[in-house]
């Protein structure tokens, strides 16, 4: 009965620890000193070299392998880290170009904003609603002038036909006037003829 016991836990405790120990193997296979990061690399060392009571035996071929990697490592990381840095500085003096542009055309928007919302005129600047009441004005007398100048001239104009007509009716009477005087001194000669007729034959 006890051995059956035994062989029991033997066979339970075996298909507990089985799972673990096979992902340990695989783990260890994972790990390599040639590949992956310099962090498996070490642990590759670790568990592969022997131990002696509170020390680890390691090759030192492993140890120079492990050195030369990690100074390949570091390397690239400096390399990596001097490019940031001038990335870094690249894009600072972008920023300060792209601030100093961003002012200058902040200014320049402000002018144009400026300019928009006045007027110039006659060198002076003055807002666009004075403005269109100075031009409103101005279009205002003018048209008033416009009017003044059509009533005068149609006043000037009715007062010269009212000459002509009246300079006509005159010349009318004129040439009536001098058509009867020639008439009337036509019958004065015609009648002084007669009187000196008479006086001939007399």
């Amino acid at each position: 009965m006890n051995s059956i016991k035994y062989l029991f836990f033997l066979v339970f405790t075996i298909s507990c620890i089985s799972p673990a120990l096979s992902q340990i193997k695989e783990e260890n296979d994972k790990l390599s000193l040639n590949s992956g990061t310099i962090d498996n690399q070490f642990e590759f060392v670790i568990r592969r070299s022997g131990s002696w009571q509170e020390y680890k035996t390691v090759k030192k071929t492993w140890l120079y392998t492990l050195k030369s990697h990690t100074l390949d490592s570091l390397k690239a990381v400096h390399k990596n880290l001097v490019e940031t840095q001038t990335v870094v500085k690249t894009q600072a003096k972008e920023i300060e170009n792209l601030k100093a542009n961003l002012s200058n055309t902040q200014g320049d928007l402000d002018k144009t904003n400026t300019e928009k919302n006045n007027m110039t005129l006659f060198g002076m600047l003055m807002s666009k609603t004075n403005y269109n009441v100075l031009m409103w004005s101005i279009i205002g007398g003018l048209l008033g002038l416009l009017l003044f100048f059509i009533y005068k001239f149609k006043n000037s104009n009715s007062i010269t036909r009212d000459a002509k007509k009246a300079l006509e009716e005159t010349e009318e009477e004129f040439d009536e006037h001098r058509k009867t005087a020639l008439e009337r001194e036509q019958k004065v000669r015609r009648q002084l003829q007669d009187e000196i007729n008479k006086h001939k034959n007399a």
